[in-house]
């Protein structure tokens, strides 16, 4: 068993942890996942998602049940905004055979409401026999790696982020019944939301960039000069330095901090079955170094006053 301290503070001793990459990332072995799991050992987890930003765990065979009651120990689970939960459920879905099962573009989760989610859970339910792998990027990392002029100009600087995005921006190819469930599902209602660039982590104090395919545009910029600072900066982040490839195999979880990471999906399986489901725990809204905080700037609950 690991035996580390990690940088806030906080023992790990419980915990078996093989670091993945160098930057993000650690693989925890002997640990079986449950709504029921011992509260020291619980809290270690916690402390361990903040020192690597991402946790994996082989072989857990969780439930739709328990995945969620799980969740709910990190705090209360939500719903995706746009896309209808299977069954009664609150997880979010990503089936290969439909269309907006690919998530193969850089991305922090729900970007586009104010308090977006803290944390992520996915878990494998039906794994590709190659390819299909999930890559993160570290945020607060590639902050600390720019230069002190560029961390005061992006600490500036304030980001519209919204799902109704460029969806094929960053996609070789766009099938049309993706560009569809994109249209007709994501974007069934639309939201928009401000964030600062730069935000401070509510537990570690780690300062981290705030992009991803939900930007929309910077405040007060052009929107040839937002495309062109986005793209310093996002490049920054995906820098393979900072990045983490998970190979996936049956039932595995993964754990993402979502404030000091992004992801992306590999999209190289072809027409083999791949299902995820996930699970997202309610955040807060990003504070900047400033003191001020995200706000919404379009919601359907707006949208539906202004009408009535």
């Amino acid at each position: 068993m690991s035996t580390s301290v990690n940088a806030f503070g906080h023992e790990l001793s419980l915990l078996d942890i093989h670091p993945v990459a160098g930057n993000i990332g650690a693989e925890v072995r002997g640990v079986r996942l449950s709504p029921d799991l011992d509260d020291a050992l619980f809290a270690q987890i916690e402390a361990a998602l903040i020192k690597y930003k991402v946790l994996f765990f082989r072989q857990q065979h969780l439930t739709d049940e328990t995945h969620q009651a799980f969740g709910a120990r990190f705090g209360k689970i939500v719903p995706h905004p746009t896309v209808p939960a299977p069954g009664n459920s609150k997880l979010f879905e990503l089936d290969a055979s439909k269309g907006g099962g690919r998530a193969d573009s850089w991305h922090t989760d729900v970007t586009f409401v104010d308090a977006f989610p803290k944390i992520s859970i996915l878990r494998g339910v039906t794994i590709p026999a190659y390819g299909g792998d999930t890559v993160w990027a570290n945020t607060a990392a590639a902050y600390e790696q720019l230069p002190e002029a560029l961390k005061r100009f992006a600490e500036s600087l304030r980001a519209v982020h919204s799902n109704d995005y460029d969806y094929g921006a960053e996609r070789t190819v766009t099938e049309a019944h993706r560009l569809e469930h994109h249209q007709k599902v994501f974007v069934s209602s639309v939201w928009e939301a401000e964030h600062p660039l730069v935000h401070v982590h509510p537990v570690s104090g780690e300062r981290a960039l705030l992009l991803g395919h939900f930007f929309k545009r910077l405040v007060g910029f052009s929107s040839k000069e937002s495309a062109k600072i986005f793209e310093l900066l996002q490049n920054r982040i995906t820098r393979l330095e900072n990045t983490v490839r998970w190979q996936w195999q049956q039932d595995d979880v993964a754990i993402w901090d979502n404030r000091t990471t992004q992801h992306y999906a590999v999209n190289d399986y072809g027409n083999q079955p791949r299902l995820v489901r996930r699970v997202t725990v309610e955040g807060e809204r990003a504070v900047a170094v400033d003191g001020s905080h995200s706000r919404t700037l379009v919601s359907p609950v707006e949208q539906a006053q202004k009408v009535a």
